[in-house]
């Protein structure tokens, strides 16, 4: 219903702002890393948005980039993750940690967040990896290879692009711009998501 909200901060708590726009004060539910980023009250901010609705609740969910809000709709289609369970989550790992988890079966990385346990963690990866093997069937076979065979830590840097929600074919216009040599997994994650965010 909404892709972002643009307007002047009107308040900043632990765990939501409120922003107006055109006289109207939409409260915004934030991880708390993202909310503490934000400029002083009254700055004129930019929020991209989730209308969460149940039937005992509708809220609206603000995240900074678009890569965050792809990582919150990804993790309430994790069967026994809640909203809140989801923005927890985005307050301590950023996306690209989060889909570098997801495809090293990092149930460790995972577990460090507060309130996920190691049941939920192996849930996630599961049905994370899950989709991301789906998205792969349905992809047309490519005539020209992008990587070169055997290249383990392209090829992971490129799954986790796909977890959080880009096609291959954008993702693989993005690595043919990038130096790919001694070059880690989160690194070029982050490098890949940097051109895919313009």
């Amino acid at each position: 219903m909404f892709a972002y909200i643009k307007g002047s901060l009107e308040e900043k708590a632990s765990n939501y702002i409120v922003i107006d726009v055109g006289g109207i004060g939409y409260k915004v539910f934030m991880p708390s890393n993202s909310i503490q980023t934000l400029g002083e009250l009254e700055d004129i901010i930019k929020v991209y948005t989730h209308y969460h609705v149940r039937e005992d609740d509708i809220s609206l969910y603000g995240f900074l980039s678009n890569e965050e809000l792809k990582m919150f709709e990804l993790l309430l289609q994790v069967g026994g993750i809640g909203a809140k369970s989801a923005i927890l989550m985005l307050s301590h790992m950023a996306p690209s940690t989060f889909a570098l988890a997801i495809i090293s079966d990092d149930v460790t990385k995972l577990t460090q967040i507060p309130g996920i346990g190691k049941k939920t963690a192996q849930r996630i990866i599961l049905e994370l990896k899950d989709k991301l093997k789906t998205q792969q069937l349905e992809e047309t076979v490519q005539e020209k290879e992008t990587v070169e065979e055997g290249h383990e830590v392209v090829e992971e840097a490129m799954a986790a692009l796909q977890i959080l929600g880009y096609h291959k074919k954008e993702i693989d216009k993005v690595f043919e711009k990038l130096d790919t040599k001694d070059v880690s997994v989160e690194d070029l994650i982050k490098q890949g998501l940097s051109l895919l965010a313009r």
